[in-house]
C-alpha cells in the first residue's frame, strides 16, 4: 500500500492545500494530512483541535484521506509508515528552495524517506494561509480561497481576535 503524508500547519486550510491533497489522493492508496507544529509560527489563529476539525471536514469527500496532528519532527513521524512519501506543494521557486533544504534535512534524519513535489495549480500560486488570515482580518471576501463551509468560522475567529 502506498502512503503519502501531506504536512502543514493548515491555519486555515485553503483551496490550494485541497488541490494538492486531492491530486495526491489520486496517486497514493492512502493520504495522511498531518497538522504539524511549526516553531517559527508563534501565534496560530486556530488551535490544533480546531484545525483538525476543519481539515477533517474539508477532506471528508476523499475516502482515502485521513487527518492527524503531530508535534515531533516530520522525518521522525514518517518512520511509523513503511515506505511513506512526503508530498509538498510548490507555488514558486522560493518554495522549492526551502522545501529542497527541508528534504535534505529529512533525509539526514530518515534516509529512507522520499519527498515528492507537486506544483500548485496556477490559480493558487499566490494563495497561503497567511494571505487568508490577513484578508479576513481586513474584512475582505475570502470566497474562492478556502472551503465554503469554513468561511464563517474563519471570519468569526478573526473578529474574536480583534475584540
Amino acid at each position: 500500500m502506498s502512503i503519502a503524508i501531506c504536512p502543514g500547519s493548515f491555519d486555515p486550510i485553503t483551496l490550494g492545500h485541497l488541490n494538492i491533497i486531492r491530486r495526491t489522493s489520486k496517486i497514493f492508496d492512502e493520504v495522511i494530512v498531518c497538522i504539524m507544529h511549526n516553531a517559527s509560527k508563534t501565534s496560530p489563529l486556530f488551535t490544533v483541535e480546531e484545525r483538525l476539525d476543519m481539515v477533517r471536514r474539508a477532506v471528508s469527500r476523499y475516502p482515502n484521506v485521513r487527518v492527524d496532528a503531530q508535534s515531533c519532527l516530520l522525518a521522525e513521524y514518517a518512520k511509523q509508515f513503511e515506505g511513506a512519501v512526503i508530498v509538498k506543494g510548490l507555488r514558486a521557486a522560493s518554495d522549492f528552495e526551502y522545501e529542497f533544504q527541508m528534504n535534505l534535512i529529512n533525509k539526514n534524519i530518515n534516509p529512507n524517506l522520499e519527498t515528492m513535489f507537486l506544483t500548485a495549480d496556477g490559480k493558487y500560486t499566490f494563495l497561503s494561509s497567511s494571505v487568508v488570515r490577513e484578508m479576513a482580518a481586513y474584512g475582505a471576501d475570502i470566497t474562492g480561497l478556502v472551503p465554503n463551509e469554513l468561511i464563517k468560522e474563519i471570519e468569526n475567529k478573526v473578529k474574536q481576535r480583534r475584540v
